[in-house]
């Protein structure tokens, strides 16, 4: 006849109505404990905090908007998405990865295994780094407020330091490059303008010069103008010349002068007709050459308007430019920390407790539940 061990009976009725006690809490627990307590490598956490603002934007709202507004300056919400995404892009891994050596860091056999890189389910493949890069990495942006917190986290306080001072000049370097693209496309679209009309002035001045040298003529209107007075002088003399010989020839037809007058008076018909014909003929005349002249002072002086246009033009992009130059100011600089803020152990060692303790009441319930059914 065999015995049993009424010690060994007891464990064995204790494990069996006990047993989901085990699994849901003490085991988890005590997992958690051995993790959180020996394993589990110090995290260390750097924070800044910056904006992104422009001198000319519509109106905003809130404390720091009112302070932005009250120096001249009003954050650009925009822009900040812009430097977000930058931060968290695949380029500023590169970036500091080239620079720091964050891969390395993150690789450290001092990191423990649930924590460095590779993970045990990951390769070393550069989109795995760029995953494990976005949970170490975070970018919060606060509409009310315009601030942006960047917080890095890493295994060693140097380092956390060293990434966040490397992202806040990064993000300052894209900022200014957006500021010079942003200048030179504004600015140089303009400059063309102005140099495309500068050479239609050029041009037209030329012409212009050309056709005076070719024909001997300033100003048509202006010289037939002249030609003209000088006519009507010359015609008036001819009146007082006729009237003149006229009433000789009815008082003293046998007068010496006679010959005379008849002389100046034919003298000023052909002068007449000459001095006349330079102004109204059809070829060579100053009345035949002023549509040709018009036409190119017309075009100079539209040449010139366009080019005076295309200057005001200019100077108003490059006003334009430095009013939407975007500045990435520094709220809080990146702290240098001195203590490990992750993981919290006693927290997490607690909250493992108390999840086990839900799922054990749960679990038990369902068992007690299912039991009476069968029942």
């Amino acid at each position: 006849m065999s015995t049993t061990n009424p010690t060994l009976n007891l464990i064995t009725d204790f494990v069996r109505r006990r047993g989901l006690l085990l699994t849901t809490v003490v085991v988890p627990t005590l997992i958690a404990i051995l993790y959180y307590g020996l394993i589990a490598s110090n995290v260390y956490i750097s924070e800044s905090r910056f904006v992104v603002r422009s001198p000319q934007r519509p109106a905003q709202t809130g404390f720091i908007g009112e302070i932005l507004q009250s120096t001249g300056f009003v954050h650009s919400q925009d822009d900040t998405y812009s430097v977000r995404d930058f931060i968290l892009s695949r380029d500023s891994v590169k970036v500091l990865d080239a620079g720091l050596s964050i891969k390395n860091h993150y690789s450290s056999s001092s990191i423990d295994m649930f924590d460095r890189f590779p993970g045990l389910f990951s390769d070393h493949s550069f989109e795995e780094f760029y995953r494990y890069y976005g949970k170490r990495v975070s970018v919060d942006y606060d509409p009310a407020s315009s601030i942006t917190v960047l917080t890095v986290r890493a295994y060693r306080a140097q380092d956390a330091f060293n990434i966040n001072q490397k992202l806040v000049e990064m993000s300052e370097q894209l900022v200014n490059a957006l500021n010079d693209r942003s200048r030179h496309d504004l600015v140089q679209f303009a400059e063309h303008d102005v140099q495309v009309a500068a050479d239609k002035v050029r041009e037209s001045a030329q012409l212009l010069s050309q056709f005076r040298d070719a024909h001997q003529i300033y100003e048509p209107n202006a010289q037939a103008g002249l030609q003209l007075q000088g006519v009507a002088k010359l015609q008036s003399e001819l009146v007082a010349t006729t009237r003149a010989l006229a009433e000789l020839r009815t008082l003293s037809p046998d007068n010496p002068q006679l010959a005379g007058l008849a002389a100046r008076q034919s003298n000023l018909k052909r002068a007449i007709q000459s001095e006349g014909s330079k102004v109204t003929s059809k070829d060579g005349s100053l009345s035949a050459f002023a549509p040709n002249y018009a036409r190119l002072a017309l075009d100079a002086t539209f040449a010139e308007k366009q080019l005076a246009t295309a200057l005001a033009g200019l100077e108003g992009a490059r006003s334009d430019a430095t009013r939407k130059q975007l500045y990435l100011e520094r709220l809080v600089q990146p702290s240098l920390p001195d203590k490990a803020m992750e993981p919290r152990r006693l927290r997490s060692i607690f909250t493992v407790f108390l999840v086990g303790l839900m799922l054990w009441g749960v679990a038990g319930l369902l068992l007690a539940s299912v039991k009476e059914h069968a029942d």
